[in-house]
């Protein structure tokens, strides 16, 4: 807690710049959320991005996004759908393009459609699970704990998200429903944390007879902080093989939770008991209510 001040000024700093990038860069929004072609082209010979974007744009395709998947031989290609044209003549067009300009044995892995419809009520859905779930953990701290810490661990995920949010954003890395799916697997492995400190909060604020806040916190944090530490090394072990070997379809998700589960740990231990502090938590928000028993407070008969 003799930290906090700089460890809460490192978290204003990141919750500013994530919003800056958000409103400059936006999100770089997925195929999942757009709508449109994605297509899966392998070249005989390692291909040219450059190239490839310049022939489609020359063809009537300026709108493509064009980039290495698994080796560069390998290009994903990405349209913006187009009223009237079936998928499947999109795709045998852009191969026959690509054939005739760049690369005679060039040839389709894959391709896949998605409506624009669709990619606005996975984008909604997406939003609203998040927020589903960031009011869930509200109501749930909130009853077993004390409603100071609920709002403290809330905003400590919200912390996480809006961060995490900000790389993407920043990067400009594609945001599809895998990452969604990190983002909620971040709030739940934060919470967990979270949790487990302020239950120890609890604990001693009822245990340690002398302290004030300040020191019940910090004691709590300390018997703690091993657990957390190790608990978030293991994690980022497992996340970094996956992040190395996983493969392109995973990439962006073991992005998303390597750098959720950094934060994660930050806010567990600085950010949800920091605010609590600051919105009054004590003692007697934690001691069990006495229940008077019915008739205590009448004279005894002699």
């Amino acid at each position: 807690m003799a930290h906090r001040k700089l460890f809460i000024g490192l978290s204003v700093v990141l919750m500013l710049a994530s919003i800056a990038t958000l409103a400059i860069n936006k999100i770089n929004w997925g195929l999942d959320f757009t709508g449109g072609t994605v297509i899966e082209a392998e070249f005989s010979q390692p291909a040219d991005l450059n190239q490839v974007r310049e022939v489609m744009t020359e063809e009537g395709f300026p709108d493509i996004v064009a980039q290495y998947f698994g080796s560069q031989r390998q290009v994903m290609l990405r349209l913006m759908p187009r009223e009237g044209v079936e998928t499947t003549h999109i795709g045998d067009q852009v191969i026959e393009i690509l054939q005739e300009q760049i690369d005679p044995q060039v040839e389709m892995r894959r391709i896949e459609f998605v409506g624009p419809a669709v990619g606005q009520e996975l984008a909604e859905q997406g939003g609203l699970a998040i927020i589903a779930a960031l009011g869930c953990i509200l109501l749930y701290v909130a009853l077993r704990f004390e409603w100071r810490m609920a709002v403290g661990a809330v905003l400590a995920l919200a912390h996480d998200v809006i961060a995490t949010l900000g790389l993407f954003s920043l990067l400009q890395l594609e945001f599809d429903l895998t990452v969604v799916a990190a983002l909620l697997t971040v709030v739940g492995y934060s919470l967990n944390d979270t949790i487990v400190v302020s239950d120890r909060i609890r604990e001693n604020f009822r245990k340690l007879r002398k302290g004030d806040a300040e020191e019940v916190i910090d004691t709590s944090l300390t018997q703690t902080f091993n657990r957390t530490i190790v608990t978030s090394l293991t994690t980022l072990l497992v996340l970094t093989s996956l992040f190395l070997l996983g493969g392109d379809m995973i990439h962006n998700f073991a992005i998303a939770l390597l750098f959720g589960v950094l934060v994660g740990t930050h806010s567990s231990i600085y950010v949800a008991s920091t605010l609590a502090l600051a919105l009054g938590i004590k003692k007697e928000d934690f001691m069990p209510k006495e229940i008077e028993k019915e008739g205590a407070d009448q004279e005894p008969l002699i």
